[in-house]
């Protein structure tokens, strides 16, 4: 189960970008589909996280948690800030057409509904939807 201590600690590793401690919560291989992206390999978790890391800092505000055995659900507030221009054409090229263009300096808050789907106690399926405005 990926209780709420758990959770905390998933989101410090993928806060630091430590994407090995972040690859460790997961079952190998994992599967994570969001936004156009489908990560099916532990080094292309790390691959995804290595690229939008590259032009953004992310961080995660928890609004409401509920776990069990089988699911972790999370209700959240994602703030994305560039550092670094991350053009259409830059997305489109690694397959994120759901992913928004950011601009150096720009701000994007999404509320996010993630879903994660657990066995034997990890990750083993992520899914993601944006709240409407």
């Amino acid at each position: 189960m990926l209780d709420r201590a758990g959770y905390d600690r998933y989101v410090a590793a993928f806060n630091a970008k430590d994407y090995d401690a972040v690859a460790d919560f997961y079952v190998d291989p994992p599967q994570m589909t969001f936004f156009g992206a489908e990560i099916r390999s532990r080094q292309a978790l790390k691959d995804f996280y290595s690229f939008l890391h590259a032009h953004v800092a992310e961080s995660v505000r928890v609004l409401n948690f509920a776990c069990s055995e089988t699911l972790t659900a999370i209700d959240a507030v994602v703030r994305v800030e560039a550092f670094a221009d991350l053009s259409r054409e830059a997305l489109d090229a690694r397959g994120l057409h759901g992913f928004f263009p950011i601009r150096a300096g720009e701000v994007q808050e999404m509320r996010q509904f993630i879903f994660y789907t657990m066995a034997q106690g990890k990750i083993a399926r992520v899914e993601c939807a944006l709240a409407q405005p």
